[in-house]
């Protein structure tokens, strides 16, 4: 398979659990290159942006506050780019399965990861699903100019 690069982004959630270290080790121990990284805080244009497929479902306007930082303090995210053969499909290893309390315990939703009382997933990285979402997505979050080849 061709080299293709992957967003991932650590969540507010992360930050506010101090864990954006742990987590970008885990993503780093593998062979994806690093080839994008910043901090950064979404605005509701992004958020809104970021999750326009959802547009319409009941919990749309609860991720967007989500991914804002409304939820969690007002933190901001870490997104980065990933660049590798099948990066896709392995940051989504790396990161687990979305319910936490379905992932592998060794993935950064496994070993970090929560359901909350009131149902709602603090899973704490958002992955690219394909291989055409990672580019739209990428696209969003960054200019050519901020990526490394």
């Amino acid at each position: 398979m061709n080299t293709q690069s992957v967003l991932v982004v650590i969540k507010p959630d992360g930050m506010q659990k101090a864990i954006a270290g742990e987590v970008i080790s885990q993503f780093l121990a593998s062979d994806l290159k690093l080839t994008g990284m910043k901090l950064i805080q979404v605005s509701l244009k992004l958020a809104q942006s970021h999750y326009g497929h959802l547009r319409g479902q009941f919990f749309f306007k609860e991720i967007v506050n989500y991914l804002t930082g409304n939820l969690h303090g007002g933190n901001p995210v870490i997104a980065m780019v990933f660049t590798g053969k099948n990066a896709v499909k392995r940051a989504r290893r790396i990161a687990g399965a979305t319910n936490p309390e379905e992932a592998d315990p060794k993935s950064v939703r496994g070993k970090f990861g929560r359901v909350t009382t009131k149902g709602v997933y603090e899973n704490l990285v958002h992955v690219s699903s394909d291989i055409k979402e990672a580019r739209r997505e990428i696209s969003l979050w960054f200019k050519k100019s901020e990526l490394i080849k």
